[in-house]
C-alpha cells in the first residue's frame, strides 16, 4: 500500500508523526477513529498477537478496511509486535497494511537474519505490506509495572547505536525502524518513565534509509513526543495510556450508573476518556 507509506514518509519530512493506537475492543476503535476524525489526520491502529487472537485477526482486517471504505478515510491497520514467520505470514494472508516482526530479544546477527526473513515471507505474499523490525530489548508489557522491564535497554551503552541500525536497516530490507532510544512498553506505577535520548535518535536517523517508529510512548512528557517526532520518529505507538483511559471511564460508569447494564451505556464513558488521550497525543504528534 503505497501511499500509506507515503503518509509516513511525508510525516517525517515534515517533523511530525502518524499516531499508532492499539485496539482489543470495538469502544477503543470508536475513540480513536471518532478522534482522529475531528482532527482530520491518518493514523494507524495496531493489534499485538494476543490482541488480534482476542478480536480474530480477520476480524480486525475486516473493520479496518470497512472503515477506510466507508468512508474514505486514511486509517490503517498494523499487526503489532509479531513474534514468529508464521504469524507474519498470517498478517500478510489477511491483508494487514503493515506487520511488525519484532525479534529484540535475539542477538544482532540473530534479530537481522530472521527479520530478513520475515521481510521476504511477508513480501512474498503481499508486495505492498510494510515490514518493520525492532532492535534493542525494551519490554513487552502494555501494562503498569512496579519496575523497569527485566533487560530492558534503556540507558547509555544499552541503546541501540547508530552503526547496529544502519547494519540492521541495510542487511534485513525493513520498511520502518523501532530502535530502543529510551523508551519501554509500559508505565511505571511509583516513577516517570525514563527519558528520551533524543540526540540518539538524530543519530541513528541520520544513518537509516528508512523512516524511524517510536514504540512505548505511554507515559513519556508531552515535550518529548515533539522533539522525537522533529528528530526522525514517524510513528509514536501509544497503548497503556489508552487502557488506563478505558478502565478510568468504566470505573466512572459503574460508579455513577450502578444499575446500568447496557455496555454501550457504559462504555460511553470509556469512549470519552480515551477520546482526550487519544485527541492529545494526536495534536502532539500533528504539531495542530
Amino acid at each position: 500500500m503505497e501511499f500509506f507509506k507515503q503518509y509516513i514518509v511525508n510525516a517525517q519530512k515534515k517533523g511530525i508523526a502518524l499516531g499508532h493506537f492499539n485496539i482489543s475492543e470495538l469502544s477503543a476503535l470508536k475513540a480513536i477513529f471518532e478522534s482522529a476524525r475531528e482532527l482530520n489526520v491518518p493514523f494507524i491502529i495496531g493489534t499485538s498477537e494476543g490482541e488480534r487472537e482476542f478480536l480474530g485477526p480477520d476480524n480486525a482486517v475486516t473493520l479496518i478496511r470497512n472503515l477506510r471504505e466507508s468512508y474514505g478515510y486514511p486509517i490503517f491497520l498494523n499487526a503489532d509486535h509479531t513474534y514468529s514467520i508464521e504469524k507474519v505470514k498470517e498478517a500478510a494472508l489477511l491483508g494487514y497494511d503493515a506487520v511488525i516482526f519484532d525479534g529484540a530479544k535475539l542477538t544482532l546477527d540473530e534479530n537481522i537474519a530472521q527479520t530478513r526473513e520475515a521481510v521476504e515471507a511477508a513480501k512474498s505474499i503481499n508486495s505492498d505490506i510494510i515490514v518493520e523490525g525492532e532492535l534493542g530489548y525494551i519490554g513487552q508489557s502494555s501494562g503498569i509495572l512496579e519496575k523497569l522491564p527485566e533487560g530492558a535497554q534503556v540507558t547509555g551503552e544499552m541503546l541501540t547505536s547508530a552503526a547496529d541500525a544502519k547494519r540492521f536497516v541495510e542487511e534485513t530490507g525493513v520498511d520502518l525502524f523501532a530502535p530502543a532510544v529510551g523508551n519501554i512498553h509500559g508505565m511505571l506505577s511509583n516513577a516517570p518513565n525514563p527519558a528520551l535520548d533524543i540526540s540518539r535518535i538524530k543519530e541513528i536517523a541520520g544513518v537509516v534509509s528508512v523512516p524511524l517508529v517510536l514504540h512505548g510512548g505511554s507515559g513519556l512528557r508531552d515535550e518529548e513526543f515533539v522533539a522525537a517526532a522533529k528528530s526522525g520518529m514517524a510513528v509514536i505507538h501509544i497503548n497503556t495510556e489508552i487502557r488506563l483511559a478505558w478502565r478510568k471511564g468504566l470505573e466512572r460508569g459503574f460508579s455513577e450508573k450502578p444499575k446500568e447494564v447496557a455496555p454501550y451505556k457504559l462504555l460511553s464513558y470509556s469512549i470519552e476518556e480515551m477520546k482526550k488521550v487519544v485527541s492529545n497525543r494526536l495534536n502532539l504528534f500533528s504539531g495542530i
